[in-house]
């Protein structure tokens, strides 16, 4: 699974104001059924370019089709999700 356009618009909408916590992580995992989310600490990405940066966290589009995995800005490419706190660690 990979995510559309409404699926982004949702997560957008989702994370203006959330944090990079367990019920946000949670929030993300029924907006993107089928798509593995997880919370990393900021400094594991600090090489990173976020797909969206929100107030409090930072999305990262995680591509796993190939043997090891690679931060993507394609949604369509996405096969997981990473958020990471702005500022802090997870």
């Amino acid at each position: 699974m990979t995510l559309a356009p409404a699926q982004v618009a949702q997560i957008d909408a989702a994370l203006v104001n959330a944090s990079a916590d367990s019920q946000t992580l949670a929030s993300i995992r029924q907006l993107a059924p089928g798509l593995m989310v997880t919370r990393c600490d900021a400094l594991d990405m600090r090489e990173e370019t976020p797909f969206r940066i929100y107030e409090n966290c930072s999305l990262y589009l995680v591509d796993g089709r190939d043997h090891c995995w690679k931060i993507t800005q394609d949604p369509g490419c996405a096969t997981g999700i990473a958020l990471a706190p702005n500022g802090g660690a997870a």
